[in-house]
């Protein structure tokens, strides 16, 4: 069954290129480890919310996007085999290091598709 992990950041609005760049050198080495797509989305339509919405989920500052994204996977298994590789993978600790956000507002979560039409 496939399984989805998605993710949403802020990411500095001046900072969308680099941020691009980066993004798209990681993308190969997350399908080199089972992933069957990733997917980055810029913030275009997020509007502020009554309770809550996407920027104050990250805590977005002036000046920041709300990036939504996922990575799909075959299966749980091979999410989970990837995560471990991911973590040890020094091309992917290298990228990491370089990525222009605050990675302790991300919000991360795996998820088992129900519909998918």
């Amino acid at each position: 069954m496939p399984y989805v992990e998605g993710f949403v950041l802020a990411v500095p609005d001046d900072k969308k290129e680099v941020f691009l760049q980066q993004a798209a050198a990681a993308a190969p080495i997350f399908k080199e480890f089972g992933a069957t797509r990733v997917v980055e989305c810029w913030g275009d339509d997020v509007p502020e919310g009554k309770r809550t919405d996407f920027r104050r989920a990250v805590q977005a500052e002036p000046g920041e996007v709300a990036v939504f994204s996922w990575v799909e996977y075959p299966s749980k298994e091979v999410r989970d085999a990837a995560n471990q590789r991911i973590r040890s993978d020094p091309r992917m600790q290298a990228i990491g290091e370089k990525m222009p956000f605050d990675g302790r507002r991300m919000i991360f979560g795996g998820f088992v598709p129900i519909l998918d039409v």
